[in-house]
C-alpha cells in the first residue's frame, strides 16, 4: 500500500482559488532583487535576495506601506508589468492554484509614467499566456491608493471604465485605512458598480469595524479585504453572516503588519464560529515569507480542519469569487474528484489503496 500523503502533500495538490493576492506584493525575491539590480542607485531596494528578508521586516503597517510602495518603484516600464504579472501567475500555477483575482494597482504606475493603455495591455497579454501555458485563470481587481487620494481614485476609476481590460472584474480599495474614510471614494465605487464591476475594498485590518460599516454602507462592497477587525462587533459579525458577505483573510499577513499580536491569537476561529464565509489567501506573499498552500496549513491549525475541511475551504473560495457558474461549477468538481481520489488512495480497504 502506497504511503499515504502528509496534509502539507493533501494541500498542494488540492485545486485552488486566491481572492486576495497583490500584483506588486507578489514579486519574487529573485525577481525584486533583478529589478533593484537594474534601478541600483535609485532604490533603498536591496540588490541581494538575502538581504531582502530583513528588508521586508515590518514595525507596523505605516513602515509595511512604506517598504511596499519601493517596491512599487521598481516597475518603471510596461515591460517590467508584464514580467511580473507572468512571473505571479508561474509561481500560483506551482502551487496548483486554477483561479487568481489579482489586486492591481494601475495609478502607482501610471503616475510613474507608464501610459494606462500600455499598462492595460502588459497585463492582458500576460493573462492570456498565463492561462495557455501555466493553466491558471487571472481576473484584476483594479484598487485604489487610498493614501494617493482623489486624484489616484479619479485615475484609478478612468482606467477601468475607458479601456476595461478583459480580465477586469472588481474595483477596490488599499493602502493605510487610518486617516483615509472609505466614504471618501463613495462616488467612485457607485461609478464602478453602476458599469458591472464588484466591490471588493479593503477594511478591518489595522482599523476598526467602523471602517466595514462604511465598506458596507458607503461602497457598497460584496466581499471585503481582511476584515478581522469585526470580531470586535456583534452587530457586524451578524450582518456579514446574515448577507453572506466574505472576507478575504490573511492570516501571516495579519501578523506580519503587526495587525495581530501571533497567530495563535488570530481571529480566524471566532470568524468562522460567527458563521461568517471567509476565504484564506496570501496578500503579499513574499514580502511575508508566505504562500497560498502555507496559509492553507495555518487554517488547519487554527481551525482544526482534516482534508475534508481543507476541500470545503478550496470550495468556498470558489463560490465566493467572481467566476461565471459554469467555471464554478468546474472548479467544485475538480476538488472533489481530488479529495475522493485521495480517500481512496489512503484508504487501505479501498482496491486502490
Amino acid at each position: 500500500m502506497p504511503t499515504p500523503p502528509t496534509r502539507d502533500a493533501f494541500i498542494a495538490g488540492l485545486p485552488k482559488v486566491e481572492l486576495h493576492v497583490h500584483h506588486v506584493g507578489s514579486a519574487s525575491p529573485r525577481a525584486v532583487a533583478d529589478l533593484a539590480a537594474r534601478h541600483e542607485g535609485t532604490t533603498p531596494v536591496p540588490a541581494d535576495p538575502a538581504a531582502l528578508a530583513d528588508y521586508f521586516t515590518f514595525t507596523d503597517f505605516a513602515h509595511f506601506i512604506e517598504v511596499y510602495l519601493s517596491v512599487v518603484d521598481l516597475i518603471r516600464d510596461a515591460e517590467d508589468i508584464r514580467t511580473l504579472t507572468y512571473e505571479v501567475a508561474r509561481d500560483l500555477a506551482a502551487q496548483n492554484v486554477r483561479y487568481a483575482e489579482l489586486t492591481l494597482t494601475p495609478y502607482s504606475s501610471i503616475a510613474r509614467g507608464i501610459p494606462a493603455e500600455a499598462y492595460c495591455e502588459a497585463i492582458e497579454d500576460a493573462r492570456q499566456a498565463a492561462v495557455r501555458e501555466q493553466g491558471v485563470q487571472l481576473s484584476w481587481c483594479f484598487d485604489i491608493p487610498g493614501e494617493a487620494g482623489l486624484a489616484a481614485a479619479d485615475m484609478t476609476l478612468d482606467t477601468a471604465l475607458r479601456l476595461r481590460p478583459d480580465g477586469l472584474v472588481s474595483f477596490g480599495l488599499g493602502g493605510p485605512e487610518r486617516g483615509v474614510p472609505r466614504s471618501s471614494f463613495a462616488g467612485h465605487f457607485q461609478a464602478a458598480r453602476a458599469a458591472g464591476l464588484h466591490s471588493v475594498p479593503h477594511a478591518g485590518e489595522s482599523s476598526g469595524p467602523e471602517s466595514m460599516w462604511e465598506a458596507l454602507r458607503e461602497l457598497g462592497a460584496e466581499r471585503i479585504g481582511h476584515g478581522i477587525a469585526a470580531v470586535r462587533d456583534a452587530e457586524l459579525l451578524a450582518y456579514l453572516a446574515e448577507h453572506a458577505i466574505a472576507l478575504e483573510v490573511c492570516p501571516t499577513s495579519n501578523v506580519r503588519t503587526r495587525s495581530v499580536v501571533s497567530l495563535a491569537e488570530h481571529p480566524l476561529p471566532a470568524l468562522v464560529a460567527a458563521g461568517v464565509p471567509i476565504s484564506v489567501n496570501s496578500d503579499d506573499p513574499p514580502m511575508f515569507s508566505t504562500t497560498l498552500n502555507q496559509e492553507y496549513g495555518v487554517a488547519a491549525d487554527l481551525l482544526g480542519l482534516d482534508e475534508s475541511g481543507l476541500a470545503a475551504l478550496a470550495v468556498a473560495a470558489v463560490d465566493q469569487s467572481f467566476l461565471p457558474e459554469v467555471d464554478r461549477a468546474r472548479l467544485r468538481s475538480e476538488i472533489t474528484t481530488y479529495r475522493a481520489g485521495y480517500a481512496s488512495a489512503t484508504d487501505p480497504t479501498s482496491p486502490t489503496g
